[in-house]
């Protein structure tokens, strides 16, 4: 018996897992390893601080996430050993595997920032990248009634990048509903220089910024925070005080990635950008947030990374070269406020342009414009991810992305400043 081991069982490995159990032959079993007894819905944490209150449903027991014919291993990664093809788990116990995909995600790391895991921690200083923390901001913003609120990004690159931007906009909708707009300074201390990496959004995503009232603190790279004085500092010694500070602290990969010689300096592993080998390993793979792709760390990403691995994994077990099939697709629903949203589509080389989708005319949806089915696009995606996405069902999305219904830039609208983005 042959052994295919999945480490991790987020969006990315349990999609994965659930796509594979179909089809690998009858002399290969399939392990996936993760100490979580739970599976989180990510893209949910998003709305807990603004009153959302359905943190039940955002969870699900992993025993219903993982199909049928996956063995589930409960328990912590310590190492890998690449030389003996096994997996050392916390307690003594190994798996041997022959093939390896490192599904491992990314975590926030507070503790790389001083002053931020300081007294001030869920009381003035939150986050919401993580269930605890969501939860904590909930009650925070109930309370918050005046002052400047700051939203951070510490470094890139981060899961999900427009959710920053998706919270100040949700937070001026917030803040506007209860009459306080007016009392609430809202402020966005990023270490990009725009928006958003890519010119076109960066310039339609920094105009709505703009227009809500929302200043930006640009090319802000955060290097202390002063929690007893309120105040977020920059390695170039810019200050930007806060009454409340949300923070999207550092992120990492997982510890035992790096202590198995895996990882990079952040402990994301070096994956080859188009067929998600692990860079010098042949029997490693990997995909999800772990990776350090240039692609976004979404969960739409990690959807179509699962499609083409899945015909890798299975190149591989036959002895066959692998497929370049992956291009960097992400696609993503941006909350914008009063129950609209916007989309944007787009890979490594391809940005958000402008136009419909998935259908040319007809759409439904609207791609760099703000639309109310946008938002209901963004809504439906729970019952999808559930029912269809994370069981590894077919979902009627490219996995490459497509041109159609978009529509090319003038070259006008590509200023000088704007193509500084390019190799964002």
């Amino acid at each position: 018996m042959k052994h295919l081991v999945i480490l991790g069982a987020g969006t990315a490995g349990t999609t994965l897992a659930n796509r594979l159990r179909r089809r690998l032959p009858e002399d290969w079993n399939l392990t996936v390893v993760d100490p979580s007894p739970t599976h989180l819905y990510q893209p949910g944490l998003l709305f807990l601080p603004f009153g959302a209150h359905d943190d039940a449903a955002m969870q699900r027991p992993r025993t219903r996430t993982l199909g049928a014919g996956i063995s589930w291993v409960e328990k912590m990664v310590e190492r890998v050993d690449l030389e003996k093809r096994r997996v050392q788990l916390v307690g003594a116990t190994e798996l041997e595997y022959d093939l390896l995909v490192l599904a491992t995600g990314a975590q926030i790391r507070p503790d790389l920032t001083p002053g931020l895991l300081g007294d001030q921690w869920r009381q003035t200083i939150h986050d919401f990248y993580t269930l605890e923390g969501a939860q904590a901001l909930r009650f925070a913003l109930d309370r918050f009634v005046k002052g400047r609120l700051v939203v951070n990004i510490v470094e890139m690159p981060i899961k999900c990048p427009v959710a920053p931007l998706e919270f100040l906009f949700l937070a001026d909708d917030f803040f506007r509903r209860r009459g306080l707009r007016e009392k609430v300074e809202l402020v966005y201390a990023t270490p990009l220089d725009s928006a958003f990496t890519r010119p076109l959004a960066a310039k339609t995503l920094g105009g709505l910024l703009e227009a809500k009232g929302i200043q930006v603190e640009a090319e802000f790279a955060a290097a202390e925070v002063d929690g007893e004085a309120r105040v977020l500092k920059s390695y170039d010694e810019r200050q930007v005080p806060y009454d409340l500070l949300v923070t999207i602290p550092t992120h990492a990969g997982a510890e035992y990635v790096t202590a198995s010689g895996l990882g990079n300096e952040l402990g994301f592993i070096p994956t080859d950008k188009d067929t998600l080998q692990v860079k010098g390993h042949e029997n490693l793979f990997a995909l999800g947030d772990g990776t350090d792709l240039p692609s976004s760390k979404a969960g739409s990403v990690a959807h179509f990374q699962a499609e083409v691995l899945e015909e890798n994994l299975l190149h591989a077990i036959r002895g066959e070269s692998l497929e370049p099939g992956f291009d960097g697709h992400a696609n993503c629903f941006v909350e914008t406020g009063g129950h609209k949203a916007m989309l944007i589509d787009f890979n490594y080389t391809v940005e958000p342009l402008p136009g419909t989708y998935p259908l040319p005319v007809v759409g439904p949806f609207r791609l760099l414009r703000e639309s109310r089915l946008n938002h209901l696009g963004k809504v439906a995606f729970r019952p999808l991810y559930w029912k269809a996405l994370l069981p590894g069902r077919p979902i009627p999305v490219p996995t490459r992305m497509s041109m159609s219904g978009k529509r090319q830039p003038k070259p006008t609208l590509l200023s000088a400043e704007g193509d500084s983005h390019a190799h964002a």
